[in-house]
């Protein structure tokens, strides 16, 4: 038996974007803020460990920026737009599992510097990410 909540029970928000890997980004003026999708922690489980990278380095959208380890799986995180970490949510190192219970506030995982506003334009909008979430079932 499984334990998987539903799409109907999901919590998705209008104001962020989301991409494929089920990662989701805030854009806050200059800056983006990336966190994983309320799909994504349902579907790991419980997370008992988080890898984040540290302030300053930057990546290419679909670089691995960090992991993501729950009871049953261990998954990369994948880089919704390219960039520069400018904070790290050093809080999930002692709470990894605050994803799990917060994953759009509290459990939000890098702020960055986009480097291309123009790839935000390919990320999903609530209404696309839902559409997604129906066609890969």
């Amino acid at each position: 038996m499984t334990d998987k909540m539903g799409l109907e029970e999901l919590t998705l928000l209008e104001e962020i974007s989301y991409d494929q890997e089920h990662i989701w980004v805030r854009v806050k003026g200059e800056e983006a803020i990336i966190g994983i999708s309320d799909f994504a922690q349902d579907q790991l489980g419980e997370v008992v460990f988080i890898e984040l990278p540290s302030v300053g380095e930057t990546f290419k959208k679909g670089d691995v920026f960090g992991q993501a380890e729950s009871l049953k799986s261990l998954s990369a995180l994948y880089m919704p737009v390219s960039g520069e970490v400018t904070a790290v949510n050093e809080n999930l190192t002692d709470a990894p599992d605050t994803v799990n219970k917060d994953p759009y506030q509290e459990g939000w995982m890098l702020v960055i510097k986009p480097a291309d506003l123009s790839e935000l334009e390919n990320l999903f909008s609530k209404e696309e990410y839902v559409s997604f979430l129906k066609e890969s079932e």
